[in-house]
């Protein structure tokens, strides 16, 4: 069975779509941990982090790219974190690789 990303990335699953091209959907997350909570999911399916390979390295700049472009449209570009969960261990729930763009209150440092 698809996780909820590949069918919402499918168009079987509404979300409020924040940004979408031919590679990238960004939607706002339903559950949001702060008042800009975005999540970035590249529509080519990877499990996590670690299926990435060499030939995935424009897709992940793009990502980068999209992730500064969305800062910069809810006025969080001079404070927020992009924060990608690997595996269970990691606290990962849904195993379609995504990046969690968090910003609009103090963040806190990490470690």
């Amino acid at each position: 069975m698809s996780s909820v990303f590949e069918r919402i990335i499918a168009g079987a699953l509404p979300a409020e779509k924040v940004f979408e091209n031919e590679r990238i959907l960004a939607i706002q997350d339903i559950h949001p941990d702060a008042p800009v909570h975005v999540l970035i999911l590249p529509k080519k399916h990877f499990k996590d982090l670690n299926d990435v390979g060499p030939e995935d390295q424009a897709l992940m700049g793009e990502i980068v790219l999209v992730a500064q472009q969305l800062a910069e449209k809810f006025g969080v570009e001079e404070g927020y974190r992009l924060v990608s969960n690997c595996g269970p261990m990691a606290g990962q729930t849904v195993f379609h690789l995504h990046f969690h763009l968090l910003g609009g209150r103090s963040l806190g440092a990490l470690g």
